[in-house]
C-alpha cells in the first residue's frame, strides 16, 4: 500500500503543479461548488482531479470504489498542503521549479492541442478511399504455396533436379537431407502461402512462372545460394476489407495530417537557436585562418614546372 500511496502522491503533485501554472488556479469557476471534492485551507480540490488520478489507477488494475477515491483525496490534500508551504517559501518562483512548471504547462498544452486537432480533424471518406485503393493495388495478384531446397553449389542443385526428374516424390526427403534453409528443411522445404513480392526477386520471379506440381528445371540463384523450387498451389490474393484496415488507416492518416499541419506551423514560425549563428561564424573564421597555411602547398607544383 505504501508504494501505491507514493504513486498517487506523485500524480497528485503533478496535477497540483499543473494547476499552479494556470493564472486562475486558486479561483474556483462559477458554479464549481458542486464539483469540489474537498478544500485545503480554502483551496479547492475538484472531482475532476480525483477522476484524472482514478483513471490512471484503474488503468493499472486498481478498483474504482469509494475507499480508493477517499485515499486519492487524502493524497491530494497532503500534496496541496505541501504545495502551499512551497509557495509560502517562494519555491514556485525559484529557477528550477519555475522552469519545471513552465515545461509541464507547455507539454500539457501541446498535448491538449494535438488531441483537439485529431478530434476535430476527422478523416474524410475520400481519404479513406484513396488509401484503401493503394492497399488493394499492393495486395492484388496471386499468392503461392511452394517448397524449396537451398544449397550452396550449383552442381548440388543440378544433381537434385536430376533426381526429381526421376521421382518428384523424393522432394521432401531431399529437402530434409540437403537443404540449408533452417526454417523449412525439417518441413520438407515447405514455405506455406506467401506473396512472391515478399521474396528475393529471383525466387519470386521463378515461383510465378511455375505451373502447379512443376519444379524449376534449372537452379535459381539468389544471394542465399541455389534454390530448387516446386509449386504446390496458387490462388488469387484477396485484399482485406476496408473495415478490417480502417483503424490502422485512421491512425496513419491522422498522423500524416498532423505532421503536415505541424510542418506548416514550423515553416511559418521564426525560430532562432541561440548560439547557432555564433558557432557558424566561428567555423567560418577557423576555415579562413587555415586557408593561408595550405596556399603554398597548392602552389608548389606550378612553381616546379
Amino acid at each position: 500500500m505504501l508504494i501505491k500511496s507514493r504513486f498517487m502522491i506523485g500524480s497528485a503533485v503533478a496535477v497540483l503543479a499543473l494547476s499552479a501554472c494556470t493564472k486562475n488556479a486558486d479561483k474556483p469557476a462559477e458554479g464549481a461548488a458542486s464539483v469540489i471534492a474537498a478544500t485545503v485551507n480554502g483551496k479547492p480540490i475538484s472531482t475532476k482531479q480525483v477522476d484524472m488520478i482514478m483513471k490512471q489507477q484503474a488503468a493499472q488494475g486498481m478498483p474504482d470504489n469509494p475507499e480508493m477515491r477517499k485515499m486519492i483525496i487524502d493524497n491530494l490534500a497532503m500534496a496541496s498542503l505541501v504545495a502551499q508551504e512551497a509557495v509560502k517559501k517562494g519555491l514556485d518562483k525559484s529557477g528550477d521549479v519555475a522552469d519545471q512548471l513552465e515545461m509541464m504547462k507547455t507539454n500539457v498544452l501541446a498535448q491538449s492541442f494535438v488531441e483537439d486537432y485529431l478530434k476535430n480533424t476527422p478523416v474524410t471518406d475520400a481519404e479513406y478511399a484513396a488509401e484503401y485503393d493503394k492497399i488493394k493495388a499492393t495486395t492484388a495478384g496471386n499468392e503461392y504455396s511452394a517448397r524449396h531446397i537451398l544449397v550452396e553449389k550449383e552442381d548440388d542443385a543440378k544433381a537434385i533436379i536430376a533426381k526429381l526428374k526421376k521421382d518428384v516424390k523424393v522432394f521432401a526427403a531431399l529437402a530434409k537431407a540437403q537443404s540449408k534453409d533452417p526454417g523449412s528443411k525439417d518441413k520438407g522445404g515447405e514455405l506455406g502461402w506467401f506473396d512472391p513480392r515478399g521474396m528475393v526477386p529471383e525466387f519470386g520471379s521463378a515461383v510465378a512462372k511455375l505451373e502447379k506440381g512443376k519444379f524449376t528445371e534449372e537452379p535459381v540463384k539468389s544471394q542465399y545460394g541455389y534454390h530448387v523450387i516446386i509449386l504446390d498451389d496458387s490462388r488469387a490474393k484477396e485484399a482485406p476489407s476496408l473495415e478490417q484496415v480502417k483503424p490502422r488507416l485512421t491512425q496513419q492518416l491522422q498522423q500524416q495530417s498532423l505532421k503536415k499541419f505541424l510542418d506548416g506551423l514550423k515553416e511559418k514560425a521564426k525560430i532562432d537557436i541561440v548560439g547557432e549563428k555564433a558557432a557558424s561564424a566561428s567555423a567560418s573564421a577557423s576555415a579562413m585562418t587555415a586557408a593561408p597555411a595550405s596556399a603554398p602547398a597548392a602552389a608548389a607544383p606550378a612553381a616546379s614546372k
